[in-house]
């Protein structure tokens, strides 16, 4: 078989046997298949899709590509969490070390950003020294000590899953359920879980733009999960507007930090919490959710959750400085106000268009190779539902591109204003259970 054969079978909408899916995940892993042919193949399966037998074919070869974790030795039950990205969306951030504080090992490997969506390990990043280039033996180590960790895909850990991910980055190939469960579960595979709960973003910033495709991606999640005997929980939450205020990297990092010390706002405190909760329910920690949000409330208002979050930083090479004393942070060369040109009420945000406008003052990627500005972002002041009055400051926008100004008139488009409120989209929607 040669990879022009089997692209032109998936552009046909035939379907493919395990062989010809491990010549062209392995194949380009391993650096016998460019670039241009594997974008030309997750071109043709975005657009024709794969079925069941074909998406757990191709999880399960990303899921053998490399080495897997061996955390059998660590005590206590491994539960972790994973998102399919949005905008603001800095819920790791918060939650790895939050539940870890009671017991549970949370083992991370996370993603970059991807398309609008900013990616955990930029965030982190974003910290001064901070690593997520842990060894293997590295993040065992970490995890035996203080029960949490969080890492990027290595050259032995799903190898496959890495270079996909950047490509499907730069191919516009994101969107699409199959791949998407590849992408999640080899990682979460990898890592030898006893439990996994996914928070599937729904609306206009996320992958999944209604609640019927994302129903759909959280029961196939869901499925492959259970036939590889992952126990595991998916919650259909709201993307609508971007979760928090907060949108780019070191931003997203600074409202995690005050959200560890109490000061989070209610809509992503209300997710953190509601997600931490299956975890410990899935850890056997607790048997009702109203039980894990107190447990979880508790942690943060005796502080522990902000002390675990600053031993994780100090054992990954962070400067703690940077945590106990956000504003030593250095500011960007603009700031705008993005005011509104009108009276009444917020009633839409285009939170695709907040989280391109990101990538744009230099907090995302537009191509593989680019870097980002830590700095670069914005953050809102008003969110849907909200009374506006005509020049009142609706978001801030900061970055060190001159093109600011530009970007902001743009993006003033973003928010519509109606003369009548809205009650904002319900933020957590369908549950789905293997267990």
């Amino acid at each position: 078989m040669t990879a022009l054969e089997i692209i032109a079978k998936k552009r046909d909408g035939e379907k493919l046997d395990r062989d010809e899916i491990e010549f062209m995940v392995l194949g380009y892993t391993r650096a016998r298949i460019p670039d241009y042919q594997m974008a030309a193949w997750l071109m043709a399966v975005y657009l024709n899709g794969m079925d069941a037998r074909e998406t757990a074919a191709m999880t399960e070869t990303m899921l053998h590509s490399g080495q897997q974790l061996s955390l059998s030795s660590l005590p206590g039950p491994k539960i972790d969490k994973h998102s399919t990205g949005g905008v603001g969306d800095k819920v790791s951030l918060i939650l790895a070390p939050l539940v870890a504080c009671t017991g549970v090992v949370v083992p991370m490997i996370s993603g970059r950003g991807l398309g609008h969506s900013g990616g955990t390990l930029d965030k982190l990043e974003a910290i001064p020294g901070f690593s997520t280039r842990l060894s293997l033996r590295q993040f065992t180590s970490q995890l035996r000590e203080i029960g949490v960790g969080m890492m990027g895909q290595t050259r032995k850990v799903v190898p496959a899953d890495r270079k996909i991910y950047a490509l499907r980055d730069a191919t516009s190939t994101i969107a699409s359920i199959p791949l998407i469960i590849a992408s999640i579960l080899c990682k979460k595979l990898a890592e030898n879980l006893d439990g996994l709960v996914l928070d599937i973003k729904t609306g206009n910033g996320a992958f999944m733009s209604t609640r019927e495709e994302s129903s759909a991606l959280a029961e196939g999640l869901v499925a492959t999960a259970k036939r590889n005997r992952l126990e595991t929980v998916a919650v259909v939450t709201d993307m609508n507007q971007p979760l928090g205020l907060a949108v780019g990297n070191w931003l997203e990092t600074h409202e995690a930090i005050r959200a560890l010390q109490g000061e989070g706002p209610t809509d992503l405190m209300r997710v953190t919490l509601h997600l931490g909760a299956h975890m410990l329910r899935l850890a056997k920690k607790v048997q009702k959710i109203e039980q894990g949000l107190d447990e979880l409330e508790g942690k943060i208002a005796n502080g522990e959750a902000f002390e675990r979050f600053m031993r994780m930083v100090q054992m990954q090479g962070g400067d703690n400085r940077f945590i106990r004393n956000p504003h030593l942070y250095p500011p960007s060369d603009f700031e705008i106000c993005l005011d509104a040109p009108q009276s009444g009420y917020l009633v839409g945000i285009d939170t695709q268009a907040i989280g391109r406008a990101v990538v744009h003052l230099g907090g995302g990627r537009e191509t593989v190779k680019d870097t980002i500005d830590p700095k670069a972002g914005l953050i809102l002041d008003k969110k849907i539902g909200d009374r506006v009055e005509k020049g009142a400051t609706l978001a801030r926008l900061f970055s060190d591109r001159p093109s600011i100004e530009e970007i902001a008139k743009q993006l003033r488009s973003a928010f519509s204003i109606l003369p009548k409120p809205v009650t904002p989209a319900p933020l957590i929607g369908e549950e789905f259970s293997s267990v």
